[in-house]
C-alpha cells in the first residue's frame, strides 16, 4: 500500500492552497476543483478535512466526477490515464487539477466543461 493512502487529506490541502496561491489562484477556486472531482459539497469537504479522512476513505466516500476520466497528462512524470491502482489514478486526477488551476488553466477547462 501506498503512504499517500493513510495520509489525511488534510495534511495536504494547505500545500495544495501554497501552490494554487502562489500562482494567483485561490482557496476558493481550488475548492471548486475538488467539489467537482469528489462530488463533495463544501460543508462535506470541510467535514472531511476537520476530521482528518485519509485519501483512501475520502476518495472511497467521493461520487468521482463522470468526465474525471477525461482527465489527462502527467503528473510527476507519470502519465495519470495509465496509472492500474484505481485510488492512485484518482489522487493523481486531484494532483492533475491542482497543477493545472496554479499553471493558469481557464476554470471551464480545468473542470472540463
Amino acid at each position: 500500500m501506498h503512504r499517500i493512502f493513510t495520509t489525511s487529506v488534510a495534511s495536504v490541502y494547505p500545500h495544495y492552497i501554497t501552490k494554487v496561491e502562489s500562482k494567483g489562484r485561490s482557496q476558493d477556486e481550488l475548492d471548486q476543483v475538488i467539489t467537482w472531482l469528489t462530488g463533495f459539497d463544501e460543508p462535506t469537504l470541510q467535514r472531511h478535512l476537520e476530521a482528518g479522512t485519509t485519501f483512501e476513505d475520502f476518495f472511497a466516500a467521493a461520487h468521482l466526477n463522470p468526465n474525471a476520466s477525461l482527465i489527462t497528462g502527467s503528473v510527476c512524470g507519470v502519465k495519470v490515464q495509465e496509472v492500474e491502482d484505481p485510488l492512485m489514478r484518482q489522487i493523481r486526477y486531484l494532483d492533475k487539477l491542482v497543477d493545472e488551476l496554479a499553471k493558469g488553466r481557464p476554470m471551464e477547462k480545468v473542470l472540463r466543461a
